[in-house]
């Protein structure tokens, strides 16, 4: 983590106890993930005692302590999408990408989670891949699901 980059960051978002969740998800979408040095830094920089920070960061489910996949893999858990078949959905990406929710890949390019609720219940099971929604999921799309992005991280 340099400093350079993190004084950047909240030059761009403010040193304010209100501009934390705006500087975390900055360096998220830097690092993939909030790395501990980087905690540090703003808690020293930004005068916000560290636990209060790893509150925030522990709290929200769209921070992460451990470095993520280069494509986070989300399936809705949630009533509407459980009911038509998201426990099945969920087995089959643990089983094509080899890993359980909150683990990544060990190729670094999937992470996955389950979410409680996606608010597109009429279109369930969901499952979203890098903020794409992926719409009346089954176990058999799954594949041509995943490929798709692979595809797109041999062309990168």
């Amino acid at each position: 983590m340099h400093a350079e980059q993190l004084e950047e960051i909240i030059n761009d978002h403010g040193d304010q106890r209100s501009d934390l969740i705006t500087v975390l998800h900055e360096v998220q979408s830097n690092y993939n993930y909030l790395p501990e040095d980087a905690l540090r830094y703003l808690s020293e920089r930004m005068s916000i005692p560290l636990i209060d920070i790893y509150s925030i960061a522990s709290f929200y489910k769209s921070f992460s302590l451990t470095p993520r996949g280069k494509h986070l893999c989300s399936v809705c858990m949630g009533t509407a999408c459980h009911v038509r078949g998201a426990v099945r959905v969920l087995g089959e990406v643990e089983r094509k990408l080899g890993i359980h929710p909150d683990e990544t890949t060990e190729d670094k390019q999937f992470s996955l989670q389950t979410v409680n609720c996606l608010g597109a219940c009429a279109l369930g099971p969901i499952v979203v891949i890098d903020n794409d929604y992926h719409r009346n999921t089954t176990p058999q799309k799954i594949n041509t699901i995943l490929e798709s992005y692979k595809t797109l991280l041999d062309a990168d």
